[in-house]
Protein backbone atom coordinates (compact mmCIF):
# COMPACT_ATOMS: atom_id res chain seq x y z
CA UNK A 1 0.00 0.00 0.00
CA UNK A 2 1.00 3.52 -0.56
CA UNK A 3 2.95 4.79 2.41
CA UNK A 4 0.56 7.58 3.36
CA UNK A 5 -2.40 6.07 2.74
CA UNK A 6 -1.43 3.43 4.83
CA UNK A 7 -0.85 5.69 7.58
CA UNK A 8 -4.15 7.22 7.07
CA UNK A 9 -6.06 3.79 6.50
CA UNK A 10 -5.06 2.77 10.20
CA UNK A 11 -7.80 5.27 11.36
CA UNK A 12 -10.49 4.26 9.46
CA UNK A 13 -13.05 1.93 10.41
CA UNK A 14 -14.67 1.53 6.91
CA UNK A 15 -13.52 -2.17 6.15
CA UNK A 16 -15.50 -2.05 3.04
CA UNK A 17 -13.30 1.55 1.77
CA UNK A 18 -10.20 -0.07 3.33
CA UNK A 19 -10.93 -3.31 0.87
CA UNK A 20 -11.99 -1.21 -2.35
CA UNK A 21 -8.12 0.88 -0.89
CA UNK A 22 -6.19 -2.35 -1.11
CA UNK A 23 -7.50 -3.73 -4.71
CA UNK A 24 -7.55 -0.40 -5.41
CA UNK A 25 -3.19 -0.15 -4.47
CA UNK A 26 -2.83 -3.67 -6.36
CA UNK A 27 -4.36 -2.87 -9.59
CA UNK A 28 -2.09 0.86 -9.66
CA UNK A 29 1.02 -1.56 -9.29
CA UNK A 30 -0.14 -3.83 -12.07
CA UNK A 31 -0.77 -0.43 -14.42
CA UNK A 32 2.51 0.82 -12.86
CA UNK A 33 4.32 -2.07 -13.96
CA UNK A 34 2.89 -2.61 -17.01
CA UNK A 35 3.00 0.36 -18.63
CA UNK A 36 7.12 0.72 -17.16
CA UNK A 37 7.63 -2.70 -18.74
CA UNK A 38 8.66 -4.49 -15.99
CA UNK A 39 5.63 -6.83 -16.52
CA UNK A 40 4.19 -8.39 -19.60
CA UNK A 41 0.64 -7.62 -20.03
CA UNK A 42 -0.11 -11.29 -21.08
CA UNK A 43 1.67 -11.92 -17.72
CA UNK A 44 -0.52 -9.62 -15.62
CA UNK A 45 -4.06 -10.28 -17.71
CA UNK A 46 -5.05 -12.90 -15.06
CA UNK A 47 -4.39 -10.75 -11.94
CA UNK A 48 -5.52 -7.46 -14.20
CA UNK A 49 -8.64 -8.89 -14.59
CA UNK A 50 -9.04 -10.19 -11.65
CA UNK A 51 -8.93 -6.84 -9.86
CA UNK A 52 -10.44 -5.09 -12.63
CA UNK A 53 -13.25 -6.82 -12.07
CA UNK A 54 -13.72 -6.49 -8.78
CA UNK A 55 -13.12 -2.97 -8.58
CA UNK A 56 -15.30 -2.20 -11.70
CA UNK A 57 -18.03 -4.16 -9.55
CA UNK A 58 -17.69 -1.88 -6.81
CA UNK A 59 -16.16 1.40 -7.98
CA UNK A 60 -19.92 2.42 -8.72
CA UNK A 61 -21.05 2.81 -4.81
CA UNK A 62 -18.05 4.62 -4.49
CA UNK A 63 -18.10 7.01 -7.49
CA UNK A 64 -20.66 9.67 -5.62
CA UNK A 65 -18.60 9.82 -2.12
CA UNK A 66 -14.94 10.03 -4.01
CA UNK A 67 -16.11 12.48 -7.00
CA UNK A 68 -15.92 15.78 -4.96
CA UNK A 69 -12.27 14.56 -3.71
CA UNK A 70 -10.94 14.04 -7.51
CA UNK A 71 -12.09 17.03 -8.76
CA UNK A 72 -10.34 19.00 -6.36
CA UNK A 73 -7.21 17.15 -7.98
CA UNK A 74 -5.12 18.26 -10.86
CA UNK A 75 -4.10 15.63 -13.87
CA UNK A 76 -1.31 16.35 -16.37
CA UNK A 77 -0.63 20.02 -14.49
CA UNK A 78 -4.77 20.62 -15.15
CA UNK A 79 -7.59 20.48 -12.89
CA UNK A 80 -9.25 17.26 -13.27
CA UNK A 81 -11.87 16.70 -15.72
CA UNK A 82 -12.39 13.25 -16.02
CA UNK A 83 -13.41 10.78 -13.35
CA UNK A 84 -9.58 9.27 -12.61
CA UNK A 85 -11.07 6.33 -11.62
CA UNK A 86 -13.40 5.53 -13.89
CA UNK A 87 -10.73 6.57 -16.75
CA UNK A 88 -8.53 3.70 -15.67
CA UNK A 89 -11.41 1.16 -15.10
CA UNK A 90 -12.33 1.84 -18.82
CA UNK A 91 -8.94 0.23 -19.59
CA UNK A 92 -10.33 -3.53 -20.22
CA UNK A 93 -7.05 -5.29 -20.96
CA UNK A 94 -3.71 -4.92 -19.57
CA UNK A 95 -2.69 -4.27 -23.16
CA UNK A 96 -4.59 -1.21 -22.86
CA UNK A 97 -1.76 0.64 -20.48
CA UNK A 98 0.81 0.31 -22.81
CA UNK A 99 1.85 3.97 -24.18
CA UNK A 100 -1.26 5.11 -22.16
CA UNK A 101 0.26 8.69 -20.87
CA UNK A 102 -3.42 10.09 -20.35
CA UNK A 103 -4.05 6.66 -17.81
CA UNK A 104 -0.52 7.26 -16.19
CA UNK A 105 -1.21 11.11 -15.59
CA UNK A 106 -4.67 10.35 -13.78
CA UNK A 107 -3.14 7.79 -11.00
CA UNK A 108 -1.91 10.15 -8.90
CA UNK A 109 -5.44 12.39 -8.81
CA UNK A 110 -7.02 9.34 -7.68
CA UNK A 111 -4.64 8.52 -5.09
CA UNK A 112 -4.81 12.41 -4.07
CA UNK A 113 -8.31 11.67 -3.70
CA UNK A 114 -8.41 8.18 -1.32
CA UNK A 115 -6.26 9.62 1.07
CA UNK A 116 -8.57 13.13 1.05
CA UNK A 117 -11.16 10.65 1.85
CA UNK A 118 -9.01 9.04 4.10
CA UNK A 119 -8.22 12.63 5.51
CA UNK A 120 -11.67 13.31 6.06
CA UNK A 121 -12.95 10.16 6.95
CA UNK A 122 -11.23 8.93 9.28
CA UNK A 123 -10.57 9.78 13.59
CA UNK A 124 -6.98 9.09 15.18
CA UNK A 125 -7.64 7.54 18.34
CA UNK A 126 -8.71 9.62 21.46
CA UNK A 127 -9.75 12.40 18.88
Amino acid sequence: MNPFTKYLSQWSADSAFNEFVDQWDRFERIVISVYRGKLEPDVAGDEYTRVWSWLRARYGGWSDLLAPYWQSTQAAGEPTRTDPFQLLLDLETASAIRGNWTAMQHLPAAREALNRYLLEHSQPAGK
